[in-house]
């Protein structure tokens, strides 16, 4: 299982400081300089998805183009967790980085070693596997084992397949149907479902929720129509149904 970080960032000694870092806490570092290099690295080929790299570390300032463009372009094919590095702390590009689909925000200068620890947060929270500290052995995570026979999560590759049929989800649809199939006939409030995928976005309101609901719902009936395993909990929240 892959445990690969991916570093895309042309300042060659920030490269080799952040590289040093993940080597010493149990990952592989991957070093790209452009962001042509890095989209390229970053789409799947038949047979190396165990290979791919688990999270992308991302600096804004390329000298091919910018790292706000390079995440656009990536959340086309993939919802691998995505930190920006940037020299400018303005709250508009860290909003902006935000809702172009970033998982987090780090200033220079930075500590390589919080650095890693906040990789280790978004790996945790997307259900990827974890290297220990001690041993380097991988820890399988269990999450499909608890997920509705119907329903097939893909940590690793951020998908689920519904019926077999894999879904065509945005990243904050794919976060919150993760989520539910995590908590299989719990019964979420929009509050806990706000923590658990709109995390690094506080400003976003609860409706919503109830919007990603809806898109979900539509593709879910749009694999199979007889069915609506999401219900609804009047003043309480959402579940999923758990057989």
């Amino acid at each position: 299982m892959s445990k690969t970080v991916l570093i895309v960032e042309d300042e060659q000694a920030i490269a080799d400081s952040i590289a040093y870092a993940l080597r010493t806490d149990g990952f592989t570092p991957r070093h790209v300089m452009l962001g042509e290099h890095a989209l390229a690295a970053l789409r799947p080929m038949p047979g190396e998805a165990a290979q791919m790299p688990v999270l992308v570390v991302l600096d804004v300032g390329l000298p091919d183009m910018s790292g706000l463009e390079v995440c656009r372009r990536l959340r086309q094919f993939s919802e691998i967790p995505v930190i920006f590095l940037t020299a400018r702390s303005d709250e508009i590009d860290r909003i902006v980085g935000l809702e172009i689909g970033a998982d987090d925000y780090v200033t220079k200068p930075f500590s390589p070693r919080e650095l890693v620890a906040r990789i280790r947060v978004i790996l945790r929270r997307a259900g990827v596997a974890q290297v220990p500290r001690e041993t380097g052995m991988t820890i399988a995570a269990a999450v499909t084992a608890t997920a509705p026979a119907r329903f097939e999560l893909r940590a690793l590759e951020a998908r689920v397949l519904f019926h077999g049929q894999p879904l065509d989800l945005t990243r904050y649809e794919y976060l919150l149907l993760k989520t539910l199939l995590e908590h299989p006939g719990h019964v979420l409030s929009r509050a806990q479902l706000m923590e658990r995928v709109w995390s690094g976005a506080p400003d976003t309101l609860e409706r919503t929720v109830d919007a990603h609901v809806k898109s979900l719902r539509a593709k879910l009936r749009a694999v199979d129509a007889q069915v609506d395993p999401i219900h609804t909990h009047r003043g309480l929240g959402y579940s999923l149904a758990g057989a």
